[in-house]
């Protein structure tokens, strides 16, 4: 029984109380960084923000209270070491953020969103260390990469990247030549090819990445691609790796 009450001593409830005041603002932090990214129709949203600013920040700010634990029953003063505790959290994001990138034929999605969990995880360490303003600036800074940036990104100059496929009957297939005078005529330059023959259909493909001007000129491109008799099929489709 003195064991037991020992877990609600007043120390221990003094450094359970700190705790939640860190959880409180790791929650905090996680609602709006996770509201940013649902917001914009993220696949990771609050829910998942929220609980790995969390977690971080509870295994963090348990190194705190070393005298704490078990009720304060050790028989040696315990000694926590939080460099190994954000070390460990820091790689495990590493298997949470690889879930959420997925490459959709020659586009990559999630690379964001894997990044800023990522930085979510950093400010659930800073919290949990008590460093709140830092934590303060960094989800500040984040909310203005993440919402802003798009607009910056838009207004730089910049060059666009398209994933652009042909697909011919096998004895009619357009010469390497034509197809880039083609695409050249609208501003794009042919960077990467692949070639697909499908001998069970005679068919043959052609695969391009075309690295062109921030002005989007895909829509003549695919209108003249519309009249090409020879041209059984293509896919004209932004490439974002």
């Amino acid at each position: 029984m003195e064991t037991l009450k020992s877990y609600w001593s007043a120390p221990e409830i003094i450094a359970n109380s700190l705790i939640f005041l860190h959880l409180l603002g790791a929650l905090a932090v996680g609602i709006v960084l996770g509201y940013e990214r649902s917001y914009h129709g993220r696949a990771a949203g609050m829910r998942t923000y929220v609980l790995v600013c969390l977690t971080s920040t509870a295994l963090t700010v348990i190194n705190g209270f070393p005298g704490a634990w078990y009720g304060g029953l050790t028989q040696t003063p315990a000694i926590g070491d939080p460099t190994r505790v954000i070390q460990g959290i820091l790689a495990g994001m590493g298997f949470l953020g690889a879930g959420v990138i997925i490459r959709d034929g020659m586009t990559i999605r999630g690379l964001s969103t894997a990044a800023s969990l990522w930085m979510t995880a950093g400010v659930g360490v800073l919290i949990g260390v008590g460093f709140y303003a830092a934590a303060l600036a960094a989800t500040t800074i984040a909310i203005i990469v993440m919402s802003s940036f798009r607009w910056v990104e838009r207004i730089l100059p910049h060059q666009t990247t398209v994933h652009l496929s042909l697909t011919y009957p096998r004895h009619h297939t357009a010469e390497r030549d034509e197809i880039v005078a083609i695409v050249g005529k609208y501003g794009y330059e042919a960077q990467d090819w692949s070639y697909t023959l499908d001998g069970d259909h005679d068919h043959f493909k052609y695969d391009l990445i075309l690295l062109g001007p921030r002005i989007d000129h895909t829509a003549g491109l695919a209108d003249e691609l519309k009249a090409m008799n020879a041209l059984m099929n293509f896919t004209l489709a932004p490439a974002r790796t």
